[in-house]
């Protein structure tokens, strides 16, 4: 489990690279920021009552976790075992791990699902604002929304949430908590914030499909751990689960791949990564309730629904900037809606979908599930980024968007060019940092440090 925490806090690293590599050069920057600070916000407000919030005993119909229960994770740290004798004290345990192991496998989830968000807005949120929301919406949308779907009673807490306990929806490993989660924030944001400076007139192509590519193949190979880790233990159900997440994704991606060709004349490296990712996400729900032969088909069909969906934008005329709606929502309500249709009782959840003879009863839970969880969050992604619109300010001016959010926010560059055409780079000189003050070479000095 330690190990599937370790998997899914890669993802986040690989989606920075994924987001980063899709922007153009001058915002790549802080677009890997946006991830990445997820980890900061998320993990901090995780230990102080995140976790609390999301498998504390329930404090009222399902909706939300006592926030007080495990307040700085008191009570599910310490303890003693002496494999050949008795414990001293009984280290607390969540179903059959340690709690600190579950505690940190969560916590990866609900950092991920934050930096999805952040996909929508590229180009021109800035990056204190970003930070405002993540922390705001972490607290008020995604630890209830974990509450309702991951809280099982008597497992993390006596009592748990209504679609995992009162509506008995399947979602194994986060299609609504996390895709539909983020993908309806994600379209709150972009409609607040407006469109980039000149989109959809000018094209704004990936600057480095490589780096996309990259931060696609580490999403995947992470993604284990998401789906299979949900399994928390060793056992068929992480095998089935991993077999069906490796089919379904390459059934995605060949599908996405098939509609580029018939639409556009050629397959594209974006839409094989783009592919894989909606994929994975439609697959998150139903790894544990679905055949394999039902995996290939979960994948086959989100792969050409989303492949169609990421036109919606241009049509509707919202910027999604990165896909975020075409990709995790749409995605996410494709493999949780189709639980309804391909689940088999073999597999091990033990439920029919209406192709196994088990008629609507799934469908409807499913249907209820993902709607909920999409309703909520954008209601509460729009109020939040509205307050802050017209409290703090969400946009860059136009001419930060002009010369590029990296500089204008971060006071960087992702690509120092100039460095190595003026023969300041790393191969005709040691690092500046090595020498002492007053033998910095003048042209080491940025115009701005000159004091």
């Amino acid at each position: 489990m330690l190990a599937s925490s370790a998997l899914v806090l890669l993802m986040t690293p690989g989606l920075a690279f994924f987001y980063g590599g899709m922007v153009r050069s001058k915002s790549v920057l802080n677009m890997i920021m946006m991830s990445m600070s997820a980890m900061g916000i998320v993990g901090v407000l995780w230990v102080l009552y995140g976790y609390s919030e999301a498998f504390g005993n329930d404090a009222g119909h399902g909706l939300i976790g006592n926030p007080f229960n495990y307040a700085g994770l008191k009570g599910l740290y310490g303890g003693t075992y002496i494999a050949s004798g008795t414990s001293k004290v009984a280290i607390p345990l969540v179903g059959t791990i340690p709690a600190t192991v579950f505690v940190a496998f969560q916590a990866m989830f609900a950092i991920i699902t934050v930096a999805l968000v952040s996909g929508a807005v590229a180009d021109r949120m800035r990056f204190g604002p970003w930070l405002a929301f993540a922390a705001i919406w972490a607290t008020v949308v995604y630890f209830p929304v974990a509450h309702w779907v991951f809280a099982f009673d008597g497992v993390s807490a006596a009592h748990g949430g209504w679609i995992a306990n009162q509506l008995k929806a399947i979602d194994f490993a986060g299609g609504t908590a996390v895709h539909i989660n983020a993908g309806a924030a994600g379209f709150a944001l972009c409609l607040v914030l407006g469109r980039r400076r000149g989109w959809p007139r000018e094209a704004m192509r990936p600057h480095n499909l490589p780096l996309v590519m990259l931060g696609a193949g580490l999403l995947w190979f992470g993604w284990f751990g998401f789906n299979a880790g949900s399994a928390v233990a060793s056992n068929g159900v992480a095998g089935i689960t991993f077999i069906n997440t490796t089919v379904a994704t390459c059934a995605a991606m060949l599908s996405w791949l098939l509609v580029e060709r018939i639409r556009d004349g050629r397959p594209t490296s974006l839409g094989a990564a783009s592919g894989v990712v909606t994929g994975l996400v439609a697959i998150t729900p139903s790894c544990s309730s679905v055949s394999p032969m039902g995996a290939i088909a979960v994948g086959a069909i989100a792969g050409a629904v989303c492949a169609l969906a990421v036109a919606i934008k241009f049509r509707f005329g919202f910027d999604d900037s990165l896909d975020v709606v075409g990709v995790h929502l749409i995605g996410g309500l494709a493999g949780t809606l189709l639980v309804g249709f391909f689940a088999t009782s073999a597999a091990p959840a033990g439920v029919n979908g209406l192709f196994y003879g088990g008629g609507t009863d799934q469908l409807w839970r499913q249907a209820v599930a993902a709607f909920a969880v999409m309703i909520f969050s954008f209601v509460g992604a729009l109020i939040i980024v509205l307050v802050l619109k017209y409290t703090i300010g969400i946009r860059v001016d136009e001419d930060a968007e002009r010369t590029g959010i990296d500089e204008t926010e971060h006071a960087e560059a992702g690509y120092e060019l100039s460095a190595i055409f003026t023969g300041s780079g790393m191969a005709n000189s040691r690092p500046t940092a090595a020498l002492p003050p007053s033998k910095v070479p003048a042209s080491a000095v940025k115009e701005g440090d000159r004091r």
